[in-house]
């Protein structure tokens, strides 16, 4: 669930937002739907230069027994004790590791590798994968597949890598960047941007090899029910829980 003030929105190619609903109250529905975990990333909280909201984190809380990651925003070890705190049992950081790496270092150091999500947003120039800050609006010059093993290097648990090309296109998922991500790197990798159908689940799990995905608009605007999808992932003989 992408987050701007307050609402969960969404939008194609990180642009052009529309408003999706209450985020308290898509969470509790989605996890009575069966949603193994949600992502709650508050994408006007790096550019706004303002910290996610705790008390949002904590209403959520109160409502969800599946577990959540909370980022936008994250830049020091207090931020995520806070959030933690709040009832969140992970947390994401992207710009912030960008401009400070040794970050990801004090907060696997401080938390554990397995509550710290390093998101990385890229998209192709020139045939190459670059990574992008502040919810996409800023080229860097660093490699995807660099800048991801970097960041497993530095203790990051897992990865959330979303393809700015295919964020809302619902053509698809990025499966041969995600598939090169899954055999250059030891921890998990999760899939976002491009769901439009069950059949690109299915493909990104078979040919992206992606440990787990994330969608947004096919769920928000009941596209895809999770407990369909489920079942026919399960078809196709990739594990998931029922």
């Amino acid at each position: 669930m992408d987050i701007k003030n307050g609402r969960t929105v969404k939008g194609v190619n990180f642009v052009d937002l529309r408003d999706a609903g209450d985020p308290v109250e898509l969470a509790d529905a989605y996890s009575k739907a069966g949603a193994d975990e949600l992502v709650f990333l508050d994408i006007s909280a790096t550019e706004e230069r303002r910290k996610t909201l705790a008390n949002l984190v904590l209403r959520v809380a109160e409502k969800v027994n599946i577990p959540f990651t909370v980022g936008g925003g994250i830049s020091s070890v207090e931020d995520v004790d806070i959030l933690l705190q709040n009832g969140a049992d992970k947390v994401s950081v992207n710009s912030s590791a960008v401009k400070n790496p040794q970050l990801i270092n004090d907060l696997a150091a401080k938390f554990g590798s397995q509550c710290i999500t390093v998101a990385i947003d890229a998209k192709q120039i020139n045939g190459e994968w670059k990574v992008h800050l502040v919810g996409g609006k800023v080229p860097t010059e660093l490699n995807l597949f660099e800048w991801a093993k970097e960041v497993e290097e530095r203790g990051a648990g897992e990865i959330l890598f979303t393809s700015m090309d295919h964020d809302g296109t619902k053509d698809g998922f990025a499966n041969k960047a995600l598939a090169r991500l899954s055999e250059e790197l030891n921890i998990p990798i999760i899939a976002s941007g491009g769901a439009g159908n069950m059949q690109h689940f299915v493909d990104t799990f078979k040919e992206g090899k992606a440990d787990a995905a994330l969608a947004a608009s096919v769920f928000h605007f009941k596209e895809i029910e999770i407990k369909d999808l489920k079942e026919e992932l399960q078809s196709n003989n990739i594990p998931v829980r029922l």
